[in-house]
């Protein structure tokens, strides 16, 4: 794939500091460019000027020690219509995961991440899917962006396995579009649990193969420059630590911010300035991935957890590396009929007392 006839080269030059984050980005002008030799690519989707001014901060950010491998493809060549450029997007993504590379996708309305979902098609894999939003954007009809997850749902053919939502408001949703979520087995969490601990939105992010961030959940004083920003939602840190959990997410392979409108940022361009601390965070989980996914290895801890007065009992990995945890769910008589499925320690702990995770439940609703 020539990549170069799907993009044109940024509207700046960067002239930084030497220790600054934008001299370690490959340009696809570069003569000898190797896509083939890079872990990351960032994919601008300069629909407002956006990805453009998300570079402008990002760049002038510190790097850290890691061996950077990464690429700036510069801006996608948008198509004639948003069906049109979901398109390109799709066969971006679809060539840069062959290459086993993550595309980082910066700019536009969040209908576009359709785009990165119909990438996983040619993997003939179930997948899963996270979406941090402040609105579910189910609308069956309207707007492109407010129908974004019912567009998802009903993609045919369809290969989604989970889809998890975190970071909404209540009071923005309709209920019986949350009861819809439920009775399809997905997981969510709301604005408020979130904040409450946001170690509980670990497990859910490990589970994903694709994140996309609109920054609607973020706040209106951290985030201005987004038409739906609220006072209430995520701070501008709890967004880093998403993001960085997402970066040293092993199944993560595609990742993509949306909903950026600079023309309602403040001077300081703080939206901006956000959305590229979030890049940066990604970008550093990532260099720090640890597991292997061989729980049959000597870096897993098994536990198995007997429930009184039954046969049943329930087996849990915890990771020597990273201390996460996994619990195996069998569906099936097949010894290949299981699945690891993304936990917390208090699963765990709630096992030991007599109590299925809730996680394991629909995990089983699932794949049963």
């Amino acid at each position: 794939m020539n990549l170069k006839l799907f993009f044109t080269a940024p509207t700046f030059e960067f002239d930084g500091p030497t220790n600054a984050i934008g001299h370690s980005f490959k340009q696809l002008q570069s003569e000898d460019f190797d896509i083939s030799q890079m872990n990351l690519a960032l994919v601008g989707i300069n629909t407002r000027g956006d990805a453009d001014m998300v570079r402008g901060k990002l760049f002038h950010l510190k790097r850290s020690h890691a061996s950077y491998r990464m690429a700036d493809l510069g801006n996608l060549q948008l198509g004639d219509s948003p069906e049109d450029t979901q398109a390109r997007i799709r066969e971006v993504c679809e060539f840069l995961m062959t290459q086993r590379v993550i595309p980082i996708l910066i700019g536009g309305n969040q209908d576009l991440a359709l785009g990165q979902y119909q990438g996983y098609e040619q993997t003939k894999k179930l997948i899963s899917v996270l979406n941090v939003d402040a609105f579910l954007d189910m609308e069956p009809e309207g707007e492109p962006s407010n129908k974004f997850l019912n567009d998802l749902l009903t993609h045919q053919p369809n290969y989604l396995f989970s889809y998890s939502h975190l970071a909404h408001q209540s009071y923005l949703i309709d209920s019986n579009q949350l009861k819809a979520l439920d009775k399809l087995y997905f997981e969510s969490l709301r604005l408020g649990e979130l904040r409450y601990d946001i170690k509980q939105s670990e497990p859910l992010i490990r589970m994903a193969d694709m994140l996309t961030f609109d920054i609607s959940a973020i706040r209106s004083s951290d985030a201005p420059g987004n038409p739906s920003a609220q006072p209430f939602g995520l701070s501008g840190e709890e967004a880093c630590q998403l993001t960085w959990y997402a970066g040293i997410n092993e199944k993560m392979t595609s990742i993509g911010f949306h909903g950026y409108h600079p023309s309602l940022d403040d001077d300081a361009l703080k939206t901006a300035s956000v959305l590229a601390t979030m890049v940066w965070y990604f970008i550093d989980g990532y260099y720090n991935r640890k597991d292997t996914g061989q729980f049959n290895s000597e870096h897993y801890i098994k536990y198995t957890v007997s429930f009184e007065g039954t046969d049943d009992t329930m087996t849990f990995y915890k990771s020597k590396l990273s201390e996460k945890w996994w619990m195996l769910v069998n569906y099936g008589d097949n010894f290949l009929d299981r699945a690891y499925i993304p936990c917390s320690y208090k699963d765990y702990v709630g096992a030991t007392h007599g109590d299925f995770p809730e996680r394991w439940i629909k995990a089983q609703g699932k794949l049963i």
